[in-house]
Formats: structure tokens, sequence, C-alpha cells
């Protein structure tokens, strides 16, 4: 599933090549032709992201576009005029300079005021929003019994972190993904969501999770680049069996809360 520097990237894009234009709104697909319609000739004023969620806003309605990526979404922006369509597109917005195909999303939907403030009321604070407020988190984590690494993918406690970042920042910060979140001190919590919005900042200027330091990037290292699908240099994620980057001791993957965790025993330490 997309993390959240995903929905922020797209959403800056959106605003730079749609925000202030006259679009043409449909859904090739046909599962959002009502919503489409509505949108349909009216000027799209901005898109904002919210954790795994984007919001576009357009004059005239009073309605928001509700997009959620899910496991499968993607949405792809094309530069030039009357693109074919390709694939199943649920909708597609489109000047004469520019056109933005949403494929597979688990939610394209019209949001009226009050589902937009039911649905941010749910979100925790996201580190790439600037009215972030990290308190709100931790007053969440000192409240549970549960392991860190489940509350860190709890979308109502922080949002926008996905299974990769979860892994990293817990790498980067030294702490076991067991570790129960009432025993994080506030000083680690504040270092920790640091560390978060400086790498997803990153991820949204790049559009790649890279989280390896300087010194453990592949030419500092000597060795070769990572291969796999997310791209980026990461420490623990997908490298369970492979030495860790700072001890050489084996990265380990296990299951928590229905999900993989990965991480490096030596490197990593309960709380």
């Amino acid at each position: 599933m997309p993390e959240g520097h995903t929905l922020h990237r797209l959403a800056a894009t959106i605003n730079e090549r749609f925000g202030g234009r006259r679009v043409r709104s449909s859904s090739p697909q046909g599962r959002f032709v009502d919503g489409a319609a509505r949108v349909d000739g009216r000027v799209l004023r901005q898109a904002d992201a919210w954790g795994k969620h984007l919001l576009v806003e357009v004059d005239g309605l009073a309605e928001s576009v509700h997009v959620h990526l899910g496991l499968w979404g993607s949405m792809a922006v094309l530069s030039g005029g009357a693109q074919p369509v390709v694939g199943q597109v649920r909708w597609r917005v489109a000047h004469d300079e520019a056109t933005a195909d949403l494929r597979g999303p688990a939610t394209c939907e019209l949001l009226a005021p009050p589902g937009v403030e039911a649905l941010v009321s749910r979100l925790g604070p996201d580190p790439l929003r600037p009215d972030a407020d990290p308190t709100r988190a931790w007053r969440r984590l000192q409240s549970s019994r549960s392991p860190l690494a489940t509350l860190l993918m709890d979308q109502s406690v922080i949002a926008g972190v996905g299974n990769v970042y979860r892994a990293e920042v817990l790498f980067r910060r030294g702490i076991a993904p067991t570790t129960r979140a009432r025993d994080i001190d506030e000083e680690t919590w504040l270092a920790l969501w640091s560390d978060l919005v400086a790498l997803m900042r990153e991820g949204v200027r790049t559009g790649r999770i890279d989280t390896v330091r300087p010194e453990h990037e592949p030419d500092a290292m000597g060795r070769e680049p990572r291969q796999d699908d997310h791209g980026g240099e990461v420490y623990v994620y997908r490298r369970d069996g492979s030495p860790c980057l700072v001890c050489d001791t084996p990265v380990r993957r296990a299951e928590l809360a229905g999900r993989n965790v990965f991480w490096c025993p030596v490197c990593q330490q309960d709380g």
C-alpha cells in the first residue's frame, strides 16, 4: 500500500498541473460516473493529503473528491492533450495540457463537509503536515499496552506511516518492534517523530523511500544497490536473512498483528 509521502507528492503534482484550471472530469470505467459528472467543467481549486487519503476540492461544489489508493491504486499524471484510455480508469481529470488517470483505488467518492470532518478527525497527526501535533500521538502511546510497532501502523494514532517507514524508523532509533509503546519515554518518542518527518519529507522530494545514512549507502560500503519493487536503500525492510548494514547480524522477520516486521536483534533492543 502506498505510504503517506506518495499521497503528499501526488497532491503537490495535482496542484501544480491542475490547480486553478477548469478541468474535464469523467469515469471511463463507469464506477464514478455521477461524481465525475459533478466535477466536470469546474475549476480544480486544490488537492490536499491527510495521511494516506487524498481530498480534491473544486469551485462551486461543496463535496470533495475523496481518494484512498488502498493496496493496488495509482494515479498517473501525463503531459499533453487528449490521451487514450488505458486499463480500468476510475476517474480521469484533464485539460488541454495534462491528464490524470486514477486506477484501482480502494475509494473514490464525493464526500460532503461533515464526511470530510469525520474522516480527518479519525486520523492521527500526519508527520508531513505543518499542523501536526506529535503530543496527540504520544498520549495514545502512553495509554496502550500494545507494541510500538503495532501503533505506528494504526492510522488513528499516526497518519501516513506504512510498513516500510515503520521498520526503518524503529531500526534507526534502535528500538525492537515488540517494545511496548507505553515504555517509550517522551524524549525518545519526539526523536522518533522528528526522524519520521525528515524521512517522509525526503520521500516526497524524491518519490522513493531512502532511509540509510550516508556511511551505509552502496558507494560508501562498496556494495550493490538494493533491488526491490519499492526502490530506495533501507536497513531492514524485506532484508530478512541478509546481514545488517551496521553489525552484520542477519536481519529477522516475524509476524505482528497480521503484518510482517523486520528488525536487527543486535541493533534494536526492547525499551
